[in-house]
């Protein structure tokens, strides 16, 4: 293990936390030409199956940095579905259970990728090392110190304690984010104490099995894939993302409380089974070295961070937002939390941005953490026990058979209805750019294949734009055609959102745009060609 000074010259940014989000936060920065270092108390990466997938908009961010394909392809080498050279739309997906027909939605945005959390934090891992990222596994960190112009952190490991100092601090760090603890960052919200969820992969008889993924026990009925209401009490969950090993679990409303520290037992979980369903599950623990989940949750928590920075500190992903998981919407929200973070804090360091670029970071990404927020206290609601509730999904899933309403949701859930204020009026601005497909000097090419570098795009789309040279060393420019937008022009910021749009062939607010959020070293005229 390589030794550490007691005291270690300035970094630029420290992040608190290997998981997904504080991975992918490290990549975005390494891109940026920033090269961070990252702390996580644990040995190595967790095996501990926690997120099941990816779901939203997230994929296409993944694919826009040229990382879809490689993930795919693991997935495939691990005995996984195939999935598609290139990000496709679900057809079909849940809201509390009941089932969202989304194939006659246009643009439909709910896109997925059924991979593990482990194997996601393993791939972000290898990603990031291979970006010059110093990542530091069995380091945790204990103290924060703000210093108004860096910060101080304490870290202890096997070999000792050091004290590195750093421009930035992100904590990445979870829900119980020592460092937000620490800070004193209120996170309010509720508690909701009347439930225990226990979930656990088993192994179950292939004859009872259903053609739609689902599973019909004896004595109990059918249930479909993903979260089944009990009306008489409780929630039955069947799902399986990894290939021959199904996911079971129960919610108990009402239940017999338990220390959260007393470990979890599968006959525990068979139990749950039982009471909930009546009957029990033929079942037994899956075979085979794992990582297999068998975990238990005690309670719910909904908590947002009243703010997210604090002075030369962030809060990313779980230590700045907690939710219910239903619906699979936690990574969905952190890891575009970290891309949104990490090409601005990457410009602010170089020196290249405006000054309040990094307050975008909290005006842009929180108000979609309270739509997070919103539609999975709604699916808790909708799926609570009681005959009223019942009826009350009777009623909306009439509602979600409206045109439109399905695509709605699907947006909700994806987290694409969220429209940053970006200064511009197009009605394109402030969205994620459309999967367009452009024809280039360079042949064929996907909008998603230019932004793998992580750099502003403007793409010229026949307006004639021209910039002076100078804009060369801060920003992409492709001429191109395509028949996917009517639009002449887009600045593309490295997250993939539009920062500015043109229908003309004019650079009306161009030069606005720039200012706000490409800024080069010094100014320079833009000119229409």
């Amino acid at each position: 293990m390589p030794e550490f000074r007691t005291t270690e010259h300035r970094h630029d940014v420290i992040i608190s936390g290997a998981g997904p989000n504080g991975l992918m936060l490290a990549c975005e920065l390494a891109l940026g030409g920033i090269h961070p270092i990252v702390l996580d108390a644990l040995p190595g990466p967790s095996d501990e199956p926690k997120a099941n997938g990816l779901v939203g908009q997230v994929v296409r961010l993944l694919d826009m940095r040229g990382l879809y394909p490689g993930f795919a392809a693991e997935l495939a080498r691990r005995g996984f579905p195939g999935e598609p050279e290139i990000p496709q739309p679900s057809p079909h997906y849940i809201f509390a259970g009941m089932p969202l027909d989304l194939a006659g939605v246009p643009d439909n945005p709910l896109y997925g990728l059924p991979v593990p959390q482990p194997l996601l934090v393993r791939l972000l891992a290898d990603r990031a090392v291979e970006l010059g990222v110093d990542l530091r596994w069995g380091h945790r960190l204990d103290e924060v110190a703000d210093h108004g112009e860096s910060v101080t952190v304490t870290v202890s490991h096997a070999g000792g304690t050091y004290r590195p100092t750093a421009r930035f601090l992100v904590a990445a760090d979870g829900g119980r984010s020592p460092v937000r603890k620490q800070l004193g960052i209120a996170f309010p919200g509720l508690t909701t104490g009347d439930r225990i969820t226990r979930m656990g992969h088993a192994e179950v008889p292939a004859e009872l099995r259903t053609a739609d993924g689902g599973i019909e026990i004896p004595g109990a009925g059918r249930f479909h894939f993903g979260h089944n209401r009990i009306e008489r009490g409780g929630m039955f969950v069947f799902a399986e993302l990894i290939p021959g090993t199904p996911m079971v679990g129960v919610t108990e409303y009402d239940a017999d409380p338990v220390a959260e520290d007393t470990p979890m037992t599968f006959d525990e979980l068979r139990a749950g089974i039982r009471r909930v369903l009546g009957t029990d599950l033929p079942m037994r623990p899956p075979a085979g070295p794992g990582p297999h989940a068998l975990r238990r949750t005690v309670d719910q928590n909904t908590r947002l961070a009243e703010r997210y920075r604090h002075g030369r500190v962030f809060l990313l992903g779980d230590a700045a937002h907690v939710h219910s998981a239903t619906g699979g919407p936690g990574l969905n929200l952190g890891l575009q939390d970290a891309i949104n973070l990490g090409w601005k804090l990457a410009k602010h360091l170089r020196g290249t941005a405006p000054d309040a670029l990094l307050d975008t970071y909290e005006s842009e990404r929180r108000p979609v953490a309270e739509r997070v927020i919103l539609q999975s206290l709604a699916q808790t609601a909708l799926l609570a026990p009681g005959p009223e509730v019942t009826a009350l999904r009777g009623l909306f899933e009439e509602i979600m058979g409206i045109p439109g309403v399905s695509g709605h949701i699907a947006h909700l859930l994806a987290g694409s209805d969220a429209r940053y204020d970006v200064g511009d009026e197009h009605p394109l601005s402030g969205f994620l750019v459309p999967d367009l497909v452009l024809e280039t000097c360079d042949g064929r090419r996907r909008v998603a294949d230019l932004l793998h570098t992580a750099r502003p795009l403007l793409l010229d789309l026949g307006a004639g734009i021209s910039l002076g040279t100078a804009y060369r060393d801060h920003i992409d420019i492709v001429s191109a055609t395509t028949t996917d937008t009517d639009a002449a022009a887009l600045l593309i910021r490295p997250d993939g959102y539009i920062a500015w749009a043109t229908s003309e062939p004019s650079d009306t607010g161009l030069h606005a745009a720039l200012a706000r959020w490409v800024r080069p070293a010094r100014p320079v005229a833009a000119r229409m060609g």
